[in-house]
């Protein structure tokens, strides 16, 4: 069972020290090593756009809304040349959208509908496998999970409707072990 213990706080209540940030920062060269090689694999492109985006999920902790993932990339391009962008002016909206297409219909990327908001996946799942987030009402946190045994009893259940998925998000919402306990 994949499960991402890089539990998220609220995204307006951001803590360095917690152990899940710590967490994901340290699963980000590898996830994003593991973009680049399934890219390559498949003969697709991680062209810049589409790993900053992935980076900037990477990141954060907490799931991001597309307008947030754009401030962020504004901002640090702004950081990084104070008084300039990169490329000389803002990223545009389409441009983050579309680099979200592309990163999860590889599956790098999942989407919270409930959220609309955007979650890195640092997991080597097939981009079609069942995947089910436990999203934390009290502190904003996702954990991402694909227990096989559900997995199963989902395909069995489609292919007794003839259901052909072109998704399979599960979203649970409650209370995390770490705001429960």
């Amino acid at each position: 069972m994949a499960h991402d213990h890089s539990h998220h706080d609220h995204p307006h209540d951001h803590d360095a020290s917690c152990a899940h940030a710590h967490a994901r920062a340290a699963a980000l060269p590898e996830a994003l090593a593991t973009a680049q090689a399934a890219c390559a694999e498949r003969g697709v492109r991680l062209t810049p756009i589409r790993r900053t985006v992935l980076e900037a999920l990477l990141e954060s902790h907490a799931p991001l809304g597309a307008y947030e993932i754009l401030d962020a990339l504004n901002a640090k391009d702004a950081d990084d040349k104070p008084g300039e962008s990169k490329s000389g002016r803002g990223l545009a909206p389409i441009a983050i959208y579309r680099a979200l297409d592309f990163l999860i219909e590889q599956g790098f990327v999942h989407k919270l509908e409930s959220r609309n908001a955007f979650t890195a996946c640092p997991h080597a799942h097939a981009p079609h496998d069942l995947v089910a987030f436990l999203i934390c009402d009290a502190c904003g946190g996702v954990d991402e999970v694909s227990p096989a045994p559900l997995a199963q009893a989902v395909t069995r259940m489609l292919a007794q409707e003839g259901f052909a998925p072109r998704r399979q998000v599960l979203e649970i919402t409650g209370t995390c072990a770490h705001c429960h306990g």
